[in-house]
């Protein structure tokens, strides 16, 4: 599943930042695919109108609640009257605004649900019938990311109960080969820290259907290759956190979601929660729809692959009650003894694996820091294909806030923006910075302490050697999305007072600025978000943010300055040969003339043969990228017919060049020789991308 904090499905939209971005970029190259096909670009559709959004709540003997408060920030006291007017007040505008169908928030405070409100559709009513709005205490969501929390605190319950160490090789508790390319173990904590070293798995991620996928068999056939020593590198991963689920199983000797049901629901009071796929019967009509906008049909129910990362079902109230579980609240339920409970909130690890990355907010056990206004808060985010959900909880005030949305939006960046109002809101208005030396996180290291303030002239020369373009750890690297590092890369400009300009901002669809707080660890200007970088020899190895998302220096030959014009002008020439060819036979027909001398009829048809499969396969690729990062599946015979057809292309280089002496030895005059050479070039270069890019890798598992 995406977490929300990635901007990306199970992340801040974990699809929610790469998704969009890359199915942008691959837009861009769909281009010209379609302009090679010499096919029409499609129409842009104009965004529909949503249907309004009103809160629902199922507590007949309140008072309706007063008018949106307009008070300051700060001026308030957090009540449930207080509460429900400020979201009453943003919520039903900004649902319709973006398009959203319908959402829940629920908040605890001191030890009780302060409320539970309701907005908008569960059903919009776009395929018959009547629309049927939310229930806040009835109607179920799914949280996506969210997941991982009941993920982390059931293997806290066994390191609890002593049947797990968070630091022994996990080969001691599975009966399953987890890919290594390493030494070094891998450990729970590693898992519960995204520092597993797992490269990214799109297919199976999210499915539909009856079928109740099968934990082990998820986990077991076509593993992500490891790709980074384990402990070093933040990199967010479904199959790692789905791992864990796994071991759950194994060692309890119970199927997840039933350890889960009676170990963390029952006791937490949570009667109308599950992580079955697909819903018990007893459930289904209680289900939201999940849209991509409110004004368009609703999607099926989705079937996570690996469960555990994602794939549960529940309500808000019960999501309350999961929150006062976790902060230890007298009466709800005690899922973790308190020190286990500090364990899971606090940093799980520190410089000896990390180095200068454990300078910026640090993952615990499962948990994001997200503090802000000088509060320890940690959370999770999440999203699926149509749910859009985070959860917040402050450990220190015994507070927590959890909203979830049913649709996607009208720019597929909606909920972002709508989230942070409603988590970022909340946290200015009942908890806001005592000072302005306050407004940063409580990592350390982020409040520049006396006398180590970096000087400006330092600050330029930080900046300057972390200029360039960097590619996110979550990512791919074995497999033909590969390509995804070229379409989505982050730039890092070095300004003349010292600052980076960061494009796109860190969690961010839009660039920020950051300034440089303490030797190697920025915060953002005029916000709050803070990364650090890992520095050896003077060069920046790694930029870390959120705990666990890094940006690493990409490759200069796989930049998007560097790939994008091969591929154009390599495409350009195979198609104008393509057309020259048959329009040249039909010329010299008409003429009656013959080919020059030396102009071999097997040579030359190969490579015709050669510079059309190479078109069919430029296009091939575009198309398959669309499907797969749309979290469609790509059926690996397509896979393997597509590397046949691009491996034509590859073989078509050895004709070419015999093409080309041909031309040269006989003297065919400038043109035909110059025409022939570029055909060489064009058929090089995309054979170069095709072998960069793992586009011909023996492996297609993504």
């Amino acid at each position: 599943m995406f977490s929300s904090h990635d901007h990306t499905p199970t992340g801040r939209p974990d699809a929610v930042r790469r998704r969009p971005r890359a199915l942008a970029a691959l837009g861009v190259l769909a281009a010209v695919a379609v302009t090679i096909a010499g096919a029409p670009a499609a129409a842009a559709t104009p965004a529909p109108t949503a249907p309004a959004a009103t809160p629902t709540t199922t507590a007949a003997d309140q008072p309706a609640p007063p008018p949106p408060v307009t008070a300051p920030a700060g001026e308030h006291t957090l009540t449930k009257t207080d509460v429900d007017a400020w979201l009453d007040g943003l919520l039903p505008a900004a649902l319709d605004s973006a398009g959203i169908a319908g959402g829940v928030v629920s908040v605890v405070h001191d030890g009780e649900i302060l409320t539970t409100r309701g907005y908008g559709h569960a059903d919009t009513g776009t395929t018959g019938g009547e629309a049927v709005p939310v229930d806040a205490e009835e109607t179920l969501f799914r949280p996506g990311s969210v997941s991982k929390l009941f993920t982390a605190t059931a293997v806290m319950q066994l390191v609890e109960s002593g049947d797990l160490d968070l630091d022994v090789d996990v080969a001691e508790y599975l009966d399953l080969d987890v890919p290594r390319r390493f030494d070094e173990p891998i450990t729970l904590r590693n898992l519960l820290t995204h520092t597993a070293g797992f490269e990214e798995r799109v297919g199976g991620l999210i499915g539909f259907g009856d079928e109740t996928p099968v934990l082990r068999d998820s986990l077991a056939e076509d593993p992500p290759e490891q790709i980074y020593e384990p402990g070093t590198v933040p990199a967010y991963s479904n199959y790692g956190n789905a791992l864990a689920g796994y071991i759950v199983e194994r060692v309890s000797g119970v199927p997840f979601e039933e350890y889960v049901e009676r170990n963390i629901f029952e006791p937490a009071g949570m009667t109308s929660s599950t992580f079955a796929q697909p819903l018990p019967s007893a459930l289904q009509d209680r289900m939201s729809r999940g849209y991509v906008t409110s004004a368009d049909a609703p999607g099926q129910f989705e079937i996570v692959g690996g469960a555990p990362a994602g794939s549960l079902t529940s309500s808000a109230p019960d999501m309350a009650r999961f929150m006062l579980a976790q902060l230890g609240a007298p009466g709800a339920g005690t899922i973790l003894e308190p020190e286990t409970l500090d364990l899971m909130h606090a940093p799980a690890l520190d410089e000896s694996t990390l180095g200068g990355l454990a300078a910026a907010p640090r993952m615990g056990l499962g948990f994001f820091d997200e503090s802000r206004n000088g509060r320890t808060i940690v959370g999770h985010g999440g999203d699926t294909q149509f749910f859009h959900s985070h959860l917040q909880i402050y450990p220190d005030e015994g507070t927590g806030v959890f909203i979830s949305l049913n649709s996607s939006g009208t720019d597929g960046y909606a909920t972002l923006p709508l989230r942070e109002a409603v988590l970022q809101g909340f946290t200015d208005r009942y908890f806001p910075a005592d000072d302005a030396g306050s407004a940063g996180t409580t990592a350390a290291a982020i409040t520049p302490a006396p006398g180590t303030t970096v000087d400006e002239a330092t600050a330029r020369e930080h900046a300057t050697l972390a200029e360039g373009s960097y590619v996110s750890s979550r990512g791919v690297r074995s497999n033909f999305l590969a390509v995804l590092d070229v379409l989505s890369p982050t730039q890092v400009t070095a300004r003349d007072d010292g600052r980076l300009l960061i494009t796109p901002g860190p969690g961010s669809t839009t660039p920020a600025l950051y300034e440089e707080v303490e030797p190697w660890v920025w915060r953002e200007v005029d916000g709050q978000r803070t990364l650090a970088m890992r520095v050896a020899d003077d060069q920046v190895q790694a930029i870390v943010y959120e705990g666990a998302f890094t940006m690493l220096p990409g490759q200069p030959e796989r930049a998007p300055g560097v790939v994008l014009p091969v591929v154009g002008v390599s495409a350009l020439i195979l198609l104008v040969a393509a057309v020259a060819w048959p329009v040249g036979a039909i010329r010299r027909r008409v003429r009656k003339q013959t080919l020059p001398q030396g102009t071999g009829r097997v040579t030359r048809i190969l490579t015709k043969i050669a510079a059309t499969a190479t078109v069919l396969a430029l296009v091939g690729w575009v198309v398959t990228f669309q499907t797969a990062m749309s979290l469609q599946e790509v059926p690996e015979a397509s896979l393997r017919q597509l590397q046949a057809v691009q491996a034509i292309g590859v073989l078509g280089i050895v004709p070419a060049l015999l093409q080309v002496v041909g031309a040269v030895r006989h003297r065919h005059g400038w043109r035909r020789v110059a025409g022939t050479v570029l055909v060489v070039l064009a058929l090089a270069g995309v054979a170069w991308l095709a072998f960069e890019l793992r586009l011909l890798a023996p492996s297609v598992s993504y």
